[in-house]
């Protein structure tokens, strides 16, 4: 089976760097909606060396803190699943209490309409602060 990672971006690449991308993904009612995508096809954070999976939280963490300052969220969710597409990755999720699915997981069925929208500048204010925290 073709995984959607090792085949595609996962979204609008962000950030790039040997061993991880970062992705703003498009999500309708969820600006900031981002995942950090390990390049390596590989299913568990065990699958990495100490070294590497430091790395790679050290990149979801930034994702984290830009969002906060950007976004302003209520709330961020971090979840590593990957029951659908076994290939190694973060979503980073700005939550608000007005959110289609809040209190729920976005995954859930929605509880009322979308009602944010994303300014079309977002992803590259993420991507400056992604440069600024990650570049050092």
């Amino acid at each position: 089976m073709a995984c959607d990672f090792c085949s595609g971006s996962g979204g609008e690449v962000l950030w790039q760097a040997p061993q991880y991308r970062i992705v703003y993904v498009d999500e309708p009612g969820y600006p900031g909606f981002c995942r950090v995508i390990w390049t390596a096809h590989v299913k568990e954070m065990t699958d990495l060396s100490p070294a590497e999976r430091a790395r790679f939280l050290q990149a979801v963490f930034a994702v984290e803190e830009a969002l906060r300052r950007l976004v302003g969220p209520d709330k961020i969710n971090l979840a590593c699943l990957g029951n659908l597409t076994p290939h190694l990755h973060w979503h980073v999720i700005p939550r608000y209490a007005d959110d289609p699915h809040f209190p729920l997981p976005i995954w859930a069925a929605a509880q009322r309409p979308a009602v944010r929208v994303a300014d079309a500048q977002l992803p590259g204010r993420i991507a400056r602060e992604l440069a600024a925290a990650l570049d050092r």
